[in-house]
């Protein structure tokens, strides 16, 4: 996938049913199905259920099972509840008659409130830094076959770090990441549920690694289980502009017990809170025999 009209038209899903939805995978550089394609993928079947006018606040998901990337994922919409202001949605995505994966996820009527967000990080201008296709370019000769792999596909998506860090170094890192994020061609005919499911799949980005960060010194990705358990977003607020830049910045408060939380929080260029994120993660250590 190269463009953002890629990117929708693998989330867009085919209806089998008035309740009933069925997608295909992509792979980014894993095995298996990537977490932020079947959550956004069952973002599509909700919104696809849900009245005119409801706009999603909130989702709620958890990963029960790696996806299969050759076989197509069934996803099945519970509507849970139609009331005056508020819409809910239960969804299963399913392969091979078993879950694989849950949403929970609540829509809203536009409403007036009041306002306050906190403020975004101040970290480097996107302009200034290199994306990862840049640095791949120029590291590809001595880069492991691992992050080559993943670093050389194609993207919907333009990703550029505020902080390059050397894999090579064992040091541990601060608790927390920048990255600057940018939808590639966004189409004439993008509609907030669009921005929606596509945040929604670049949120799984980023967000799980930077867990490793306070253990750099140790932990790898060739010695540790990375795999996501379970995320949630608050979507706050529409951006003035769907195809500019937006900083995803990302704490870790906490890891134990094999897992790892991480939080963050999605600006727009100009600064305004966008969406906020919460995961947890497995990090197993990989104990060889």
């Amino acid at each position: 996938m190269k463009t953002t009209s890629e990117l929708i038209e693998l989330l867009e899903l085919n209806q089998i049913s008035e309740t009933s939805f069925e997608g295909n995978s992509k792979t980014v550089g894993s095995k298996n199905v990537f977490g932020g394609q079947v959550l956004a993928q069952a973002l599509n079947a909700a919104y696809r259920t849900v009245p005119d006018g409801r706009v999603c606040h909130s989702l709620h998901a958890y990963f029960i099972l790696a996806g299969d990337l050759n076989k197509p994922i069934q996803f099945k919409v519970q509507k849970v509840r139609d009331g005056g202001s508020f819409t809910t949605r239960y969804v299963t995505a399913e392969q091979d008659n078993q879950s694989i994966f849950v949403l929970a996820a609540s829509f809203q009527k536009e409403e007036k409130g009041y306002e306050f967000q906190v403020g975004m990080p101040n970290v480097t201008h996107p302009d200034t830094l290199l994306s990862w296709e840049e640095i791949y370019e120029q590291t590809k000769d001595f880069m492991p076959e691992s992050f080559s792999r993943f670093l050389s596909l194609d993207r919907p998506i333009i990703f550029k770090p505020t902080v390059i860090n050397n894999p090579f170094e064992k040091v541990d890192l601060p608790p927390h990441s920048h990255v600057w994020f940018k939808f590639k061609e966004v189409p004439q005919d993008f509609k907030l549920s669009h921005f929606h499911q596509v945040l929604a799949y670049s949120s799984d980005y980023n967000i799980l690694p930077t867990a490793l960060h306070p253990h750099a010194s140790q932990a790898h990705y060739g010695n540790t289980m990375l795999a996501s358990l379970d995320h949630a977003m608050w979507f706050h607020r529409e951006p003035k502009d769907f195809s500019g830049w937006f900083l995803y910045s990302i704490d870790v408060p906490s890891t134990s017990n094999a897992r790892g939380l991480t939080t963050g929080k999605i600006y727009s260029e100009d600064g305004i809170l966008i969406a906020s994120v919460a995961q947890e993660g497995l990090m197993r250590k990989i104990t060889k025999p």
